[in-house]
């Protein structure tokens, strides 16, 4: 019997009626009683043909999102540094932040470091962590000749696809940049990023239709 049978089982027998009305409840938090974990595949990821490296755990909060925390929005961020660094630095547990994603400009290959599952320490604000998917770009704010073609598309076809999982509205509301998020000090994606070619990309991989050429 696996653990996870144990501790609902032992629940109905402390709880008897009560189990039936708070199953679904005892079933999304099995996972917090010390020593068991939600399984995973090492190297899985939720974007096909991503390539995982997983960032520091002290980079980020074991959960089992959307069960635990509603995932409903995506936040943009842009790396201030090279693709490489990012990745260094991500899987450093003395940086205490990390993103889901990190997009490369010069070909849009996406990394993946943290599971959507998980909560990854990238936009500043606990409640935002908790309920967004984090995507980098390789570039600088002030450099617009980094936000590549490519870029964009890749990003944009990551970005439909958790739209599509998750349920979240290809919009401004729900795709965000990270200067948006309460509290933060941060700046990016910044002036440079086009927001209305990247909605339009998003939409269109949505809408399973070529994206028009920029």
């Amino acid at each position: 019997m696996s653990r996870r049978a144990l501790f609902i089982g032992g629940g109905a027998a402390l709880v008897g009626g009560t189990a039936a009305v708070y199953g679904d409840e005892l079933a999304r938090m099995w996972w917090l009683v010390p020593g068991i974990d939600k399984q995973r595949t090492e190297g899985e990821v939720d974007h096909k043909g991503a390539r995982w490296v997983a960032a520091s755990a002290a980079n980020l909060r074991t959960a089992d999102r959307p069960a635990d925390y509603t995932i409903d929005r995506i936040v943009i961020h842009v790396t201030q540094g090279s693709f490489a660094s990012a990745v260094r630095v991500f899987k450093n547990p003395l940086h205490a932040a990390a993103a889901h994603y990190i997009v490369r400009a010069k070909d849009g290959h996406i990394t993946q470091m943290a599971r959507e599952l998980d909560v990854a320490y990238h936009a500043g604000n606990r409640s935002f962590n908790e309920r967004s998917v984090g995507i980098e770009h390789e570039g600088f704010v002030d450099r617009p000749e980094d936000f590549t073609d490519v870029m964009y598309r890749s990003s944009a076809r990551l970005a439909a696809g958790i739209c599509r999982r998750y349920g979240i509205p290809a919009d401004r509301e729900h795709i965000i940049g990270h200067v948006e998020v309460p509290g933060t000090d941060h700046t990016d994606p910044g002036p440079h990023w086009n927001w209305a070619r990247y909605l339009r990309l998003v939409r269109a991989e949505l809408e399973g239709r070529p994206p028009a050429r920029a």
